[in-house]
C-alpha cells in the first residue's frame, strides 16, 4: 500500500515512542538488546504493527517479553502521543535482518570460492606457460 507523507510521519512517531519506552521505562532484560525496525499505524490509528528484530537464539524471550509488557508500553505510549486513542499493539519479528545476514554469508562464500577458482586457473595458467617455454 502506498504511503502518504501523513502515515509516513505516524509511524514514524511510533517507532520513535516505543524504541525510547523500549530504550528508557521498561527495565526487561530480555529487551534490552531489541531493536524496533519499524511500525505500520492503522488509518484509524486503532492498530499498531511494531516490528523487531533480536539475536537468533531470544525469539521465544523476547515475544513473551513483549507480551508480557506489552500493556505497559501502549499506556507510556498513549502519554506521550496526543492521538485520540492508544493502538493494541502486535509485535512481530522482523527477519529481514537474518535474511540479509544469510545472503551476505552466501555471497561471502561464493567469492571465496570465486577467488579459489580464480587462483586455481591462473596457476594452471602459469604451469601451461612454462611447459611451452621449456619446449620451444
Amino acid at each position: 500500500m502506498k504511503q502518504g507523507s501523513t502515515n509516513r510521519k505516524v509511524n514514524q512517531q511510533a517507532r520513535e515512542v516505543i524504541a525510547s519506552i523500549l530504550l528508557f521505562e521498561i527495565s526487561d532484560p530480555r529487551l534490552s538488546l531489541v531493536t524496533i525496525t519499524g511500525c505500520e499505524v492503522s488509518y484509524d490509528r486503532s492498530v499498531c504493527d511494531v516490528f523487531y528484530t533480536a539475536d537468533r537464539g531470544e525469539y521465544e524471550e523476547v515475544a513473551e517479553a513483549f507480551e508480557k509488557a506489552s500493556g505497559r508500553i501502549r499506556s507510556l505510549m498513549a502519554r506521550q502521543l496526543s492521538w485520540r486513542v492508544a493502538p493494541a499493539l502486535r509485535f512481530i519479528l522482523d527477519k529481514s535482518v537474518d535474511e540479509a545476514e544469510r545472503i551476505a554469508s552466501a555471497l561471502e562464500r561464493d567469492a571465496e570460492r570465486n577467488r579459489e577458482s580464480a587462483a586455481i586457473t591462473a596457476e594452471r595458467e602459469a604451469i601451461e606457460a612454462a611447459e611451452e617455454t621449456d619446449q620451444e
